[in-house]
């Protein structure tokens, strides 16, 4: 193999357990944070439909995109997709929302590193924390995709276990009444409200396919482990809500105090209600939910360094952005690159407006997705798929629905947001037309 092969090239390490791993753990900081600022919105009932509604889409979007990522197992995901069924436009513009999802997230995640360490050491500044996690964490996937998912793997297994705790300390607290309690604040508007902080119970699991290339034998390996994340996430996901609301409505685990800032750090606060702040078991669980945001941090790092090395590889950013380490064989200018913004982005401290960001971003790649794949199915009927999309076509016309849905909603309840984000693709696309002619 050339040089210049070799530093296109990704190397084959992963198997079905860790692509588990990096699946759940990609999406498990939403289980920790961010969720309980859309109670606020929605209130309970409100996040609560918002939340059934959402996943449906994820049930349906990632049965459909595993046919995707099988068929087609590229580091670029989506992007990939929409290039080979609806041409280069339509692929760049679903690749940049791919990045868009993959570079916020991540910030967003960094300051409730930062809260939660906060809560042990109140002399440390959550945005300092935050710019030191990003630069272990970045040099972490530098060093090596196969350690960074056996991290991952870790770091999961121990959030998981650490979800499982709060909730078998909150839920002999449980009380039917606190769920009922100012259900629907905002009326069933709060509803439309609550969608982005709903997405971000499961935002990032379609990080899977952007590893696809790094994985032992894809076509059998990432439908075991999209099939087996999902699941596990849609668990949890109903387990922590019940957990977290019931024991005290969901004021508590929004508001630390009456007049206070919504926190990022919702689990302690209803665990500190049912035992206290001294309780060991409260410091346990708050020391576990760090492994929880981690492994989320970590993992969509890791996911985004692929989607943006795809892009610089084909050509659609500058190409020092698609090089391979030589030494270690990762996307290391790619993650250097994400790295910076996304300091630059925790120092802004607008954690609920870096969600709905990232969230503009994961639906129109699971729009554009969705139509790639109904496209696909007429233009390459003969592709070889060695998974179908289950209730085909109507489980790929449901996701790709409700994903319009939400975000026509989401654009209709955060219009400056919606003008910053597609601002950002306008002015992408615009460089990308003018660099290509």
């Amino acid at each position: 193999m050339s040089t210049s092969s070799a530093q296109l090239q990704l190397d084959r390490t992963l198997g079905p357990f860790l692509l588990w791993g990096l699946g759940v753990g990609y999406v498990i900081s939403g289980m920790y944070f961010g969720w309980n600022l859309g109670l606020a919105q929605g209130g309970t009932l409100g996040l609560a439909v918002a939340t059934g509604a959402i996943i449906v889409l994820y049930l349906c979007f990632t049965f459909s995109y595993t046919e995707l990522a099988c068929a087609i197992p590229k580091a670029g995901g989506a992007f990939d997709y929409a290039v080979r069924a609806l041409g280069k436009d339509w692929g760049f513009l679903g690749g940049m929302a791919q990045n868009i999802e993959f570079i916020f997230a991540p910030p967003a995640i960094a300051f409730a590193i930062g809260a939660y360490v906060n809560i042990f050491f109140p002399m440390v500044p959550p945005a300092a924390t935050a710019v030191v996690a990003y630069l272990i964490f970045t040099g972490l996937n530098i060093s090596g995709v196969k350690l960074a998912a056996s991290f991952e793997l870790v770091v999961t297994i121990v959030a998981v276990a650490g979800l499982l705790a709060f909730a078998g300390a909150t839920l002999p607290a449980f009380e039917w009444q606190n769920l009922e309690r100012n259900a629907l604040p905002n009326g069933w508007a709060g509803v439309f409200a609550a969608l982005p902080f709903a997405i971000w119970f499961f935002l990032g699991i379609e990080g899977v396919a952007n590893v696809a290339e790094e994985t032992i034998n894809p076509r059998r390996n990432v439908l075991i482990g999209f099939g087996s994340a999902i699941l596990t996430l849609v668990l949890l996901c109903v387990l922590t809500f019940a957990a977290a609301v019931g024991v005290d409505g969901w004021e508590r685990i929004v508001y630390p105090e009456t007049g206070a800032a919504a926190s990022d750090s919702p689990l302690p606060l209803a665990l500190a209600h049912v035992v206290g702040t001294v309780h060991p078991l409260y410091r346990i669980v708050t020391f576990i939910g760090l492994f929880g945001l981690i492994a989320s941090f970590h993992g969509i790092i890791l996911a985004a360094g692929r989607a943006t090395f795809e892009f610089g590889r084909v050509g659609f950013a500058p190409a020092v952005l698609g090089r391979v380490h030589p030494r270690f064989k990762t996307p290391a200018n790619a993650l250097l690159v994400n790295g910076i913004i996304g300091i630059v982005a925790v120092l802004t401290g607008k954690t609920a407006e870096i969600i709905t960001i990232a969230c503009f971003g994961a639906l129109t790649l699971y729009i554009v997705s969705m139509a790639a794949l109904l496209v696909l199915r007429k233009k390459e009927p003969l592709l070889e798929r060695p998974f179908r999309a289950p209730l085909y076509p109507w489980s790929t016309w449901t996701a790709l629905i409700i994903a319009s849905v939400a975000l026509i909603a989401m654009t209709c309840y955060n219009l400056i947001l919606a003008l910053f984000y597609f601002g950002l693709l306008l002015l992408a696309y615009t460089w990308f037309k003018f660099q290509k002619t």
